[in-house]
């Protein structure tokens, strides 16, 4: 195993031994604009008690200099990503002086220049395990101790951290900002940002706590940043989670920076939250784009209770924040912002990635057993986040509300600073709500796999709820069965039931009903088939149901069944063409706008896929067509229309002409759209080289080079799929999002027969790619560039053949191939 690959075990084992008390870390950010340096100096100092003689620390950079051990110069012992450090007395101090180098994958200290005005702009992004990237640390959530940063950068540059500045010295072209130290806190929730960002300043209140508010981003993307609302968003969120957690918020300051070339949606940082830089649209932007930015605001708001002031030891109980802050997102927001639609979203979306991972041979329990850090990276998924909070939403049901909030409470101040394991959650929640919530644990979520639900009649006219757990044992449900009747407006409410089912088969006493919704209000996780009766409504009347958590979770049911193959994929595809245009709520029609696509292009059989092509790219034309003016509708539709013509020509002249300003009235053309609508253009043969080279001196922006890139690689000629093929492997310059536009300009437009001669190759590269590149990048590749072929026989005898594979790797390309399993079935289900 790589020495940077850490396991539980050994962690453990070191924080049995090592008692951290603080840590100094000095960075010097001056050489940072000159694009040839590729390092900055980084000083950390370790203050600790030991109870054994040696142990070391983590850091992954260039070069390691020096270690000074109380005060006494010792020889360097560095493998790359461990120093190793020896003559430990009960008290000591540690200094080590070091190289870290800059990233351009998004780990570590990432480095961005703009080409826009030429500004250099760097932040940092840890978790799990990449702030050795930049300090020398233990590198472990369980050891948390006070951070004093002292960083210095060039003049004029906002420097920022965790806490606030204590002193700033100013230089010549320099200075020197030393922070305030930090309340105890994991290494992996430390934060640096330097650069010229433009600010906007709030503040919010409440009795007598006064926190400033700070918005960031870089100064060529100040004029789109939505700051006002942003604040109003920070401020509902405190005064939300003030309440409910009944813990003034700890950290000081709240600062919130977009960033570029991010990985991740956000990272909770406390006192300084990084954000993508995708939550700021250069032009048009639906509510549903602003309602998901509400909810990425409010998730890591919540965690600044849940993972920063309560931490998990160990990477195995990362739900414990992840699942805890992904239910407070759509929690706040349904309940303190204007965002009240934010649970039908979470119905249609989130929990689509949840029910896909979970369907995977490697699902997991929500609880997982995470023995190292490659696969704690690879537990950031629909898991731990999205059925991890859908199972809470459920575990609320099940104790009630005020239980719930009460435990969460208790558990704040029993472990203030601390570190915590499940059993300290379910010890402060049985004893508010007075239930065995060990065996709920048990069942929701110490397994794994997707309860499914449906209704069913015997002959003697009896009706039974049936769950099938799988090959676990039936779970507990708490829920709510709607029941609809057709009227003269459409689909109506008659009533609702509450009931709790525990057992493979239910007798229940359920009324005959037009549409019979088996959870309504989402209370449970469970995927709910529709009987015939109800699916014949929802395909003639779908669209007259007024409650958009009842939609969602219809277009969710139904979305399921066709990626089981027990839903005709045309008969989807039909429900969507019928309905989706008058689909009033813009979250629920973005979601299956994309689902629909995805049922076209990998779901339908390949004699029939062109036709559906063809269909599909009408359908989105004549909606664009007919939505209102100036709609999110409008520009949802335009936005699939741009899509789909990326697929099929037939409205090629029709692009031109948008282009060229003969948009539909009222639909904003911004540089985003444009560039969606050239790329279709380009993967279809009608657009080259000279074209995009003109918009990208139109847009010649960060955004518009990486649009660019994608542009390029998307012309439908073999030599050039070859070079982005090429370029994908070898060249080490790309950054995270430059990668990203290279593959997709590989795969664009769904071209088999320009690709699939690299199917071999490509298994060729596997465990050559992830020794060498990070795990980040590494991944990008794995997953990017697997065969879309029509069978599973390559994967399957690299699989056999790579069988000890490093775990992460392997799980990839298992879950890569699972999913081309599933296309294979689905189509063949056609027949």
């Amino acid at each position: 195993m790589s020495s940077a690959n850490l396991t539980r075990e050994e962690t453990a084992r070191r924080a049995g031994s090592i008692t951290l008390r603080d840590i100094r870390v000095e960075l010097d950010l001056t050489g940072a604009p000159e694009r040839a340096r590729t390092g900055f100096p980084t000083i950390t100092t370790l203050s600790f008690d030991a109870r054994e003689g040696e142990t070391w620390v983590d850091f992954i950079g260039e070069s390691v200099s020096r270690v000074v051990v109380n005060d006494e110069d010792r020889d360097v012992r560095y493998d790359g990503a461990r120093i190793l450090i020896d003559g430990l007395t009960a008290q000591n101090t540690v200094r080590i002086e070091a190289i870290a180098a800059y990233s351009r994958s998004g780990e570590g200290m990432h480095r961005f220049h703009d080409p826009v005005d030429g500004e250099t702009y760097l932040y940092t992004q840890y978790e799990p395990a990449d702030s050795r990237r930049v300090m020398a640390c233990f590198e472990q959530p369980d050891m948390k101790a006070a951070f004093t940063f002292d960083v210095t950068a060039p003049a004029g540059w906002h420097v920022l951290s965790n806490q606030s500045p204590a002193r700033v010295h100013e230089g010549i072209g320099m200075q020197r900002v030393e922070f305030e130290p930090t309340l105890p806190i994991s290494s992996y929730i430390t934060s640096v940002a330097a650069g010229p960002y433009a600010r906007l300043d709030g503040e919010w209140r409440r009795d007598e706590q006064q926190i400033a508010l700070g918005v960031l981003c870089r100064a060529s993307l100040a004029e789109y940043l939505e700051g006002d609302e942003i604040i109003e968003i920070t401020r509902q969120g405190l005064d939300f989670f003030t309440d409910a957690f009944a813990y003034p918020y700890p950290w000081g300051k709240y600062d919130q920076i977009f960033v570029p070339e991010y990985n991740l949606g956000a990272m909770e940082n406390p006192g300084l939250v990084t954000f993508t830089e995708a939550y700021i649209s250069r032009g048009a932007a639906t509510d549903a784009q602003r309602g998901a930015r509400a909810n990425t605001l409010l998730h890591e708001m919540a965690h600044m209770w849940f993972g920063d002031l309560v931490t998990m030891r160990w990477w195995d109980d990362l739900w414990l924040k992840e699942s805890f802050a992904d239910y407070m997102g759509a929690h706040a927001s349904a309940a303190a912002t204007r965002f009240t639609d934010a649970w039908a979203r979470f119905a249609n979306s989130r929990k689509t990635w949840a029910y896909r991972q979970d369907q995977l041979p490697t699902t997991h329990p929500i609880v997982a057993d995470i023995p190292d850090l490659e696969a704690a990276k690879l537990n950031f998924d629909g898991i731990t986040y999205a059925k991890g909070a859908a199972v809470l939403k459920q575990l609320v049901a099940f104790v009630g509300e005020d239980a719930f909030f009460e435990g969460a409470r208790r558990y704040f101040a029993a472990h203030a600073f601390g570190n915590t394991t499940l059993d300290d959650l379910l010890d402060e929640l049985e004893a508010v709500s007075g239930e065995d919530l060990r065996a709920w644990s048990r069942a929701w979520l110490e397994t794994s796999g997707v309860s499914a639900l449906w209704l069913e009649t015997d002959a003697e006219g009896r009706r039974f709820l049936v769950q099938d757990s799988g090959e676990v044992a039936p779970r507990p449900h708490r829920l709510r069965i709607g029941l609809y009747d057709q009227t003269e407006s459409g689909l109506r409410l008659r009533e609702r039931i509450e009931l709790g089912i525990h057992e493979e088969r239910t007798e229940v006493e359920i009324p005959d009903a037009d549409l019979t919704v088996l959870n309504d209000d989402d209370l449970t996780y469970a995927k709910v088939r529709l009987d015939e009766r109800s699916l014949a409504s929802v395909t003639e009347s779908l669209s007259t149901l007024t409650d958009d958590l009842v939609r969602g979770l219809i277009w969710s049911s139904l979305w399921n069944a066709t990626r089981d193959g027990e839903l005709p994929v045309e008969r989807y595809l039909e429900i969507v063409r019928r309905h989706a245009p008058a689909e009033p709520n813009v979250a629920l029609l973005s979601a299956v706008l994309l689902n629909a696509a995805f049922a076209v292009h990998h779901y339908t059989r390949d004699d029939g896929r062109a036709a559906a092509r063809r269909t599909w790219v009408e359908a989105t034309w004549s909606a664009l067509q007919s939505a209102d003016a100036g709609s999110d509708a409008q520009l949802s539709w335009a936005r699939a229309f741009a899509t789909a013509s990326a697929y099929d020509d037939a409205f090629a002249e029709n692009i031109k002409a948008i282009l060229g300003g003969e948009a539909p009235q009222g639909l904003p053309i911004d540089a985003d759209l444009r560039w969606l609508l050239l790329t279709a253009l380009a993967a279809t043969g009608h657009a080259g080289a000279e074209e995009i080279a003109v918009e990208r001196k139109r847009d010649d922006t960060a955004t518009g080079r990486t649009a660019e890139i994608c542009a390029l690689s998307s012309r439908p000629d073999a030599e050039i799929r070859a070079a982005a093929w090429a370029t994908a492997w070898g060249d080490l310059s790309l950054s995270n999002d430059h990668l990203d536009a290279t593959i997709a300009g590989f795969r664009a437009g769904g071209r088999r027969d320009l690709i699939d001669a690299f199917d071999a190759e490509y298994f060729s590269r596997l465990r050559a790619v992830w020794a060498e590149r990070s795990i980040e990048l590494a991944r990008r590749l794995v997953i990017g560039l697997f065969p879309a072929s029509d069978s599973t026989d390559d994967v399957d005898a690299w699989l056999s053949q790579n069988a000890d594979a490093p775990g992460a790797l392997r799980r990839i390309v298992i879950e890569q191939r699972d999913d081309l399993a599933r296309e294979l079935r689905v189509r063949a289900a056609q027949d």
